[in-house]
């Protein structure tokens, strides 16, 4: 992959290479945007096949992350790291130090946090070397429930647009993917009284879900054709893609999952099916919402985080009014808002 190329075309502003042969460290950390501020973005500790796929994953996540906090009105840009290794090996302290030392040299630039494979546990040594991480357990801790909360409310918004009511009782709700999101929003959907047929790759993780939750479980690669009222991709990007698309039968995809269409055609695709689509950086949003407020009030309040994060209900009806409107998929109405508040942040700056 030619580097420079990509950051050129996405609009990176610096890509790091982090390499330690000592404690065999190789990551890779991505700043897309710093304009509206620091670039907050979590950690993905994962066994890419290769250099080039982490690398991928790196630009499209923290490109990502800009329009996820533009969207959510905070004032933060948009970054995302990635540890390249398995992370249910052996933790070794000195490699997580090392990529402390990474973050801490970045003077600020970047702000790291918890993503898929970071324990919080994990996070808590990388913050004995640098002060720029957030979401440790004496501060907003895991952000996964705050995300979790943010789908729920945003599934609320997507049921009244479409079924012309918030309540989601007795509605059907497939959710792919049941990490620490996943099993959060199965559980305020079961709460609810939603049916929730599920899926995930851990049996464990499934099997725990339908005893536990009462949930409905099907093997992963039958997740797509389970007849349903909303469908949310809730584990790695990609869902939705030629292939998968043809197979949905639902009326709203409305997931935890970044990156959730495999090319932007797929709003299009989606649009054009009449299965609205809640733009997966703005219903996704909760946990950065969550990790802003100890940054921007020095110390946490989950009673305030959480309020905030029911602000995501009112830019799905802005950014679905929009699409309406212009008749352009939802996606692209996102975006447009996304990038009015860069500009103008631009424009004043200039």
């Amino acid at each position: 992959m030619k580097v420079l190329e990509e950051m050129v075309k996405a609009g990176h502003e610096r890509v790091v290479f982090c390499h330690d042969e000592r404690t065999s460290l190789s990551a890779i950390i991505a700043i897309h945007s710093t304009v509206l501020g620091p670039a907050l973005g979590g950690c993905r500790w994962w066994p890419y096949r290769n250099e080039d796929d982490a690398l991928d994953d790196v630009l499209r996540l923290s490109k990502a992350m800009t329009y996820k906090n533009a969207a959510a009105g905070l004032d933060l840009g948009g970054g995302k790291s990635v540890i390249i290794g398995d992370p249910a090996g052996r933790r070794h302290p000195d490699m997580l130090r090392s990529f402390a030392e990474c973050v801490e040299a970045l003077g600020g630039r970047y702000i790291t946090a918890e993503d898929v494979g970071m324990s919080l546990e994990a996070l808590e040594e990388i913050g004995r070397y640098t002060k720029y991480v957030c979401g440790l357990p004496h501060g907003s801790g895991s952000p996964s429930p705050a995300t979790a909360y943010g789908v729920y409310v945003g599934m609320k918004v997507c049921s009244e647009e479409v079924f012309g009511s918030p309540d989601l009782s007795g509605r059907t709700v497939a959710i792919q993917g049941l990490g620490h999101v996943g099993y959060s929003l199965a559980r305020r959907l079961r709460e609810d009284g939603t049916k929730v047929i599920a899926c995930d790759i851990a049996s464990f993780r499934a099997a725990k879900a339908a005893e536990e939750l009462d949930v409905t479980c099907v093997p992963p690669e039958d997740i797509f054709s389970v007849k349903c009222d909303i469908f949310a991709p809730c584990a790695l990007g990609g869902a939705i893609n030629p292939d998968t698309v043809k197979k949905l039968r639902c009326s709203v995809v409305a997931g935890s999952a970044n990156n959730q269409l495999s090319e932007p055609d797929m709003a299009w695709v989606l649009m054009e099916r009449g299965i609205l689509y809640a733009p997966d950086f703005l219903i996704n949003a909760g946990g950065v919402i969550n990790i802003a407020d100890e940054i921007e009030h020095g110390s946490y309040s989950r009673e305030r985080a959480f309020r905030r994060v029911e602000s995501i209900a009112q830019r799905l009806r802005q950014v679905f009014r929009i699409s309406r409107e212009r008749n352009i998929p939802t996606a692209d109405a996102a975006l447009m808002l996304a990038d009015e508040r860069l500009r103008a942040k631009r424009d004043s700056t200039e």
